[in-house]
């Protein structure tokens, strides 16, 4: 019985400590990639040079300043005409062209405020019918792809648990697609987890699963 208790408090304490650590290494990394933003200051400025010594997350709050310096001189006009000029000298790359195209349009459709893409959880089938797994709408299939499709399909995001980075994009028929009474980061908690830390339930009267409707 003593053995049991000390078993149970041993897996306690490391269901609260293991979580904390793998944050706190994760934040670490993030911050000392940040800090090597402070190599673009010149020697004389830079911290331990003004103090005599290090600090720590300083390059974090530099990192912080130039995306958001960066975000308002490309709101106003000369701003703009200075992206509008980079891209431009960039597409006159070939390689670099390229690399920087697919990851624009990506970004774009990510983080733009007027996209669709991961903002509805759906219910698939997936990798076989019968087998269920969560994904995230991201479209319509467009281009010649569309011209080979019979029927009305949507495009989806399948990621993979517990690294939701990567995954399988597949175009779906919409009637075999259902939309989830779920919000984004419960359906990626729910992934990452792998099915362990389950969404709060809803009401099944008031929200009930539909198929997937497209304007």
């Amino acid at each position: 019985m003593r053995g049991q208790l000390i078993k149970r408090y041993f897996i306690t304490g490391l269901l609260i400590w293991v979580p904390l650590a793998i944050t706190a290494w994760v934040l670490s990394l993030i911050a000392g990639a940040a800090d090597q933003s402070l190599r673009l200051l010149p020697e004389s400025v830079q911290p331990h040079a003004l103090l005599g010594i290090d600090i720590p997350g300083a390059g974090v709050v530099l990192t912080l300043l130039i995306i958001l310096s960066t975000g308002l001189l490309a709101t106003n006009f000369i701003g703009q005409r200075l992206v509008i000029w980079w891209e431009k000298l960039l597409a006159r790359i070939p390689v670099v062209s390229s690399i920087y195209n697919s990851v624009k349009q990506v970004s774009d459709t990510l983080f733009s405020s007027s996209g669709n893409a991961f903002r509805k959880a759906l219910l698939v089938q997936y990798p076989r019918e019968g087998s269920w797994t969560i994904a995230f709408l991201t479209g319509k299939p467009g281009g010649d792809v569309a011209n080979h499709l019979d029927g009305d399909y949507v495009s989806v995001y399948v990621p993979t648990t517990p690294n939701p980075t990567s995954g399988f994009f597949l175009m779906l028929p919409k009637s075999e697609v259902v939309e989830l009474d779920m919000a984004v980061d419960e359906a990626l908690k729910y992934i990452i987890s792998m099915g362990v830390v389950a969404p709060p339930p809803r009401n099944k009267h008031q929200s009930a699963p539909s198929k997937i409707q497209h304007s």
